[in-house]
């Protein structure tokens, strides 16, 4: 079993949105470490994923990228994009999520940006690929000791500090039974750290279901913005599906991510099935 570069419970409780850096750029020591990080990523859904380290000073037609003021400070930036295909947006998540939790155990900050930067500014320093899909970028630097009042507003209008109880994501058998802690067994670690996970305006769209020896993976949709032709929700399903994942490898709990065809559970509204983790052994007690 993998051993991670970084305490999960540690590092997923430091991670924090920055929104306000030092005006220094990376370190050239800094920007190797991060190369070679991004070079060895690999994700649990074999999709292959891009990552763009950019300096924030200009763009490919000369002028300055921009994150509409939400951002401020930051020289460097990391993007990532995938192809269309099946669970990609979800392997995006989780391979951008492994690198941000990296970084905050460097001591670096970051946020994840879905639509407040300018995307054609970005992809075009990128050179995306036609038809790839480009859901995020994040700033990457030295967080700023003297946080800006936008900062802590941004922080009180997105619900930053708050996650949804146990009973609202976690279930046990079928939708209509929450799930305990107690009931997840070996599994109430990784569950819990995906609760912590941070997604698109805190709505925090994961719902898990626990089976005989399985983890069922479900998005709940609660945003509705095709601006882009993607469902960002995807992409946080699969930041929470890495926070699981890493601290599931951290205790050394064995299974495999794999889209079964029909986990056999009845769905309520507007609630969608995405993937399953398949345990070598029933680790929870079943309800």
């Amino acid at each position: 079993m993998m051993k991670m570069d970084f305490p999960i419970e540690e590092t997923v409780k430091m991670r924090r949105s920055v929104r306000s850096y030092q005006e220094c750029p990376l370190s050239p020591d800094e920007k190797q470490r991060i190369d070679r990080y991004i070079a060895g990523l690999t994700n649990p859904f074999s999709v292959d994923i891009s990552f763009y380290l950019l300096e924030g000073k200009v763009s490919a037609d000369g002028e300055k990228l921009g994150t509409y003021g939400f951002i401020k400070g930051a020289s460097d930036f990391v993007g990532a994009s995938v192809a269309r295909c099946e669970l990609g947006l979800e392997a995006l998540g989780y391979s951008f999520e492994q690198l941000v939790l990296y970084l905050t155990a460097m001591g670096l900050g970051t946020c994840w940006l879905g639509g407040t930067f300018d995307r054609s500014a970005f992809a075009a320093a990128m050179k995306l690929k036609e038809g790839d899909l480009f859901p995020v970028i994040s700033p990457i630097g030295q967080p700023l000791e003297k946080k800006r009042v936008f900062d802590s507003m941004a922080r009180w209008v997105a619900k930053s500090d708050s996650r949804l109880a146990w009973s609202s994501l976690f279930y046990c058998q079928d939708f209509s039974r929450p799930l305990t802690p107690e009931q997840a067994g070996d599994y109430a670690f990784a569950l819990e750290m995906l609760r912590l996970a941070p997604s698109a305006s805190n709505k925090q769209p994961w719902r898990v279901v626990q089976g005989q020896g399985v983890y069922h993976f479900f998005e709940a949709h609660s945003i509705k913005d095709g601006r882009h032709g993607f469902d960002i929700q995807r992409t946080d399903l699969g930041i929470g599906a890495c926070h699981f994942h890493l601290a599931a490898m951290e205790r050394d709990l064995p299974g495999r991510f794999v889209k079964l065809e029909d986990p056999g559970i009845q769905l309520p509204e507007q609630v969608d099935y995405l993937f399953s983790w398949i345990g070598k052994e029933t680790l929870g007690t079943i309800c």
